[in-house]
């Protein structure tokens, strides 16, 4: 196995960058819980390395605005936050649907597979916009090949639905569910839609073991992992087990919330929305 050899310029400049890209994170991160203090900062701070990251890769523009969803909150409370993000004010504080054959009240498993009618996790990009059979919708592109890449595929946009409702929460306790789209209130459907059209962020989390560790946007170092000094390796290495307890995967009662990869099982069929 050849040895690998940095000189000390090299180093240096591979721990300038890794420094400089830390803070720029961890300023957008600060503001982002500042603006939002009902989120878990855990996740807004994941949310902002999975940005800086992208952007950094060419991936995105710039970060001007952020949507996070918390797919660990159960659908009858506020899980989606919409920033601002370079200026640090929170805009849209809203609930958000996850897809039938993802749970019920809490969301559980996770495709990126056609026909699934699953909710999928990871870094979106927003496109364009269209009128559809769900109305003023979204067009999202995933970022995160094997993840959520065949999101345009299977026609997972952002867009309204009667089902996403604060009644219906208090009535049956959740909303209803969408086939794997992050539907909305359609109170604010449009306003959020146009606030985050044309090459926004959209970060889609959750306590997945597999996902937490594999994302290109979650170990983003200034060069390729393998090419790293160990030791910076180490510094910037997504610790699973930190971010699960401090986002609370146990918080419901459910510490197995972690599905097993490629566990999809069938469902039987219900409406769409219910």
């Amino acid at each position: 196995m050849p040895h690998l050899r940095l000189s000390l310029p090299g180093v240096c400049l591979i721990v300038v960058l890794a420094s400089t890209c830390a803070r720029a994170e961890g300023d957008l991160a600060s503001r982002l819980s500042a603006a939002a203090p009902a989120a878990n900062p855990a996740v807004l701070q994941l949310a902002a390395r999975a940005a800086d990251c992208a952007r950094r890769k060419g991936q995105l523009d710039d970060v001007a605005s952020l949507a996070v969803i918390d797919y660990s909150r159960p659908s009858s409370e506020p899980r989606l936050w919409v920033f601002d993000a370079a200026h640090g004010r929170l805009l849209f504080q809203e609930l958000v649907a996850h897809g039938r054959g993802t749970g019920e009240k809490l969301a559980e498993k996770f495709s990126n597979r056609e026909g699934s009618h699953m909710t999928s996790l990871g870094l979106f990009r927003t496109a364009e916009t269209y009128q559809g059979s769900n109305g003023y919708s979204l067009r999202l592109h995933g970022l995160e090949r094997g993840i959520n890449d065949n999101a345009l595929a299977r026609a997972i946009v952002m867009h309204g639905a009667p089902y996403v409702s604060k009644a219906l929460a208090a009535r049956i306790g959740r909303i209803g569910r969408s086939w794997g789209c992050p539907a909305l209130r359609p109170e604010v459907a449009r306003s959020v839609i146009d606030t985050l059209k044309g090459g926004a962020a959209i970060f889609a989390y959750y306590p997945d073991t597999q996902w937490l560790r594999q994302s290109r946007f979650l170990s983003c170092d200034a060069t390729p992992a393998g090419h790293a000094p160990r030791k910076l390796r180490s510094a910037v290495r997504v610790d699973v087990r930190q971010v699960q307890d401090a986002t609370g995967a146990s918080q419901f009662g459910l510490p197995n919330l972690v599905p097993r990869a490629g566990v999809e099982p069938a469902r039987p069929f219900r409406v769409n929305g219910f």
